[in-house]
């Protein structure tokens, strides 16, 4: 029995302000947070290992809010990583993730933002996408459908479809948020096969890096 992916749905799931979750097939953790690195918006940053930290040991070694640190490990042929501190909007420049031939999961969701934004999910491979779209299938974010490719995007639709999303409006906000949210990631975790251990994340010991700049 594995975890899954509905877990990320709960309040504060992993840390305060939201999750930022980088998963890839065909490269290793250490691999993935070089690519990743490299994506870091402004000056060129470097991954400097701190050693295997809960994510709260992490946070406490960063001074400022603004810095980022990143936890990574492996769950079956994923490897995974899992960013702290101030990641909101600070990942995007750089080659793509997914050069090379490699799939890359992206799923992030800044909870603590006020306009609210709405979670996000996107699958890549080899720099195409095959399904991107708002975990809480909100219109007012631009939702209207799955985008990607259209192969696999028409069968995610129908999957959230057969699910019941998008939820019947006049649904409590914030409950129906919620329940959207998890239910959306259940299809995904279905579809794609996708799991991420969630007592290693939230409460284990996992090999962390501070990006600092180079």
């Amino acid at each position: 029995m594995t975890d899954g992916m509905t877990w990320l749905a709960a309040p504060r799931s992993i840390a305060f302000g939201g999750y930022s979750v980088v998963m890839a097939r065909g490269l290793t953790p250490q691999e993935l947070v070089g690519r990743l690195t490299q994506t870091l918006r402004g000056p060129r940053h470097t991954a400097v290992p701190v050693g295997d930290l809960t994510g709260a040991d992490l946070l406490a070694l960063m001074v400022e809010y603004d810095e980022i640190g990143l936890r990574h490990g492996r769950c079956g042929d994923w490897s995974y990583t899992v960013a702290y501190g101030g990641w909101m909007g600070e990942f995007g420049g750089g080659p793509p993730l997914s050069r090379g031939g490699v799939d890359i999961c992206h799923l992030e969701f800044e909870e603590e933002n006020g306009k609210p934004v709405p979670p996000q999910f996107a699958y890549v491979r080899d720099e195409v996408v095959l399904s991107a779209f708002n975990l809480h299938l909100d219109g007012s974010w631009g939702y209207d459908g799955v985008d990607g490719d259209p192969g696999t995007a028409s069968r995610v639709q129908a999957a959230l479809t057969a699910a019941g999303l998008p939820a019947d409006e006049g649904t409590d906000d914030s409950t129906g948020d919620r329940y959207v949210h998890r239910t959306a990631l259940g299809v995904v975790e279905r579809h794609f096969g996708l799991s991420l251990p969630r007592e290693e994340i939230v409460n284990g010991l996992l090999p962390a890096v501070l990006l600092e700049p180079a």
